[in-house]
């Protein structure tokens, strides 16, 4: 507890609280003729109550003053804050924009996985089905092959674009589709798919299509 704080409260209600502390022991002319003729003294009324009732709300006070002192002045500046976890309804329409892709490329007979990958950083932006290896390595090892193919064209002076690269593997076929759309500039999508049960030109076309829906 702080003595300041009591010397404030004093200072706001002890002059008060003294004077009707005084006020109260003066005795009235009833007492002294009472005293003068010798008649039994009337029943002395209680000075305590009031007292008792400032002491309590001193009490109080200090209490109030205390609590608030106890609370860090740091306790609403170090709460956490979120704003920069918080996801944007942009940013959840893309995802939610790259998962209804993937589940579309999934659905093409034969998928076994599909990831839609960042070719700069060799990223998974979204990727499931169940391969016989791990997509996230796949995708980052087909970052590499397209950027050299982008890297051979320009230094053949080619221009066109790429639609698919195809990898043609004795029990799979490993399609990249290169997105060339302004919303989804530098990225590729990566199908796998089982050769035995896929129709290879059916999966190409509908692989284009879904391509062309894709904005980031």
């Amino acid at each position: 507890m702080r003595v300041s704080s009591r010397s404030q409260w004093w200072r706001r209600h002890g002059s008060d609280a003294d004077a009707a502390s005084s006020a109260s022991e003066v005795p009235g002319p009833g007492a002294a003729q009472a005293t003068a003729f010798g008649l039994p003294k009337a029943p002395a009324i209680s000075t305590q109550e009031s007292g008792e009732r400032d002491l309590d709300q001193f009490v109080q006070w200090i209490w109030s003053e205390d609590a608030e002192s106890s609370v860090p002045a740091s306790a609403s500046a170090s709460a956490p804050d979120d704003t920069g976890a918080r996801i944007t309804i942009e940013e959840q329409y893309n995802m939610s924009s790259l998962d209804d892709a993937l589940q579309q490329l999934l659905a093409i007979e034969g998928a076994t996985g599909a990831a839609i990958v960042d070719y700069g950083s060799g990223m998974a932006l979204a990727q499931g089905g169940n391969p016989s290896f791990d997509l996230g390595i796949a995708a980052a090892g087909n970052s590499n092959v397209v950027r050299a193919k982008l890297a051979t064209m320009r230094d053949l002076g080619v221009t066109d674009e790429i639609d698919d690269i195809l990898i043609t593997l004795s029990s799979q076929y490993h399609l990249i589709n290169v997105l060339n759309a302004t919303g989804a500039s530098g990225l590729f999508i990566y199908l796998v798919l089982n050769s035995a049960s896929a129709n290879l030109a059916l999966a190409r076309h509908k692989l284009k299509g879904i391509a062309a829906q894709i904005e980031v």
